[in-house]
């Protein structure tokens, strides 16, 4: 059944693998909280605003968990976003998207996608899938998203995060 699906090819870039959020202008880090998504969030995502995916089809998918990135105590700009499955013995990304003003040369903060990956390692955790993580991505990122997050590359365009990696990825991003 799984195999049916089509899953969007992940094409997010992992600048870096912070503790935190580092703004790119003043050097300055800043710690995050990730939490759902929320309805009235839907109306500052959208393409007119630069983002690249439909998230309220994301959101009214209820196989989905739509999280959003936030620098604490300012929730109503979004960094980030992630939309994730609960599988039978992993979570599955099945999108995840830096915001607009977090892409490109001129992003304005840095951390956010590796930031969002450690959540969904994190979750696994919680879950007892023991930090497994898949996703796929788009193929001339395979290699990339080997050295950066220690994945490795299953078949086709999927993608493992294994326990060790994973364990790597939430004790950096979150320490407590």
């Amino acid at each position: 059944m799984e195999d049916q699906k089509k899953h969007i090819e992940q094409d997010f870039i992992i600048d870096s693998i912070t503790n935190s959020i580092l703004n790119k202008i003043s050097g300055d880090s800043f710690q995050t909280e990730i939490i759902r998504l929320n309805k009235q969030d839907l109306k500052v995502i959208t393409k007119k605003r630069g983002w690249n995916f439909n998230w309220k089809a994301e959101y009214d998918n209820i196989e989905k968990e739509v999280y959003k990135l936030c620098i604490i105590n300012n929730s109503n700009i979004i960094q980030g976003l992630l939309s994730i499955s609960i599988e039978q013995n992993h979570v599955f990304m099945n999108l995840l998207e830096s915001a607009p003003f977090n892409v490109g040369k001129a992003k304005i903060y840095e951390g956010v996608a590796g930031n969002l990956v450690a959540y969904a390692c994190k979750i696994s955790f919680q879950k007892g899938f023991d930090g497994y993580v898949a996703f796929t991505a788009k193929s001339k990122l395979i290699e990339h998203y080997e050295k950066a997050l220690g994945a490795y590359h299953f078949k086709n365009q999927k993608m493992i995060i294994e326990t060790n990696a994973a364990r790597i990825l939430v004790e950096k991003y979150f320490k407590n």
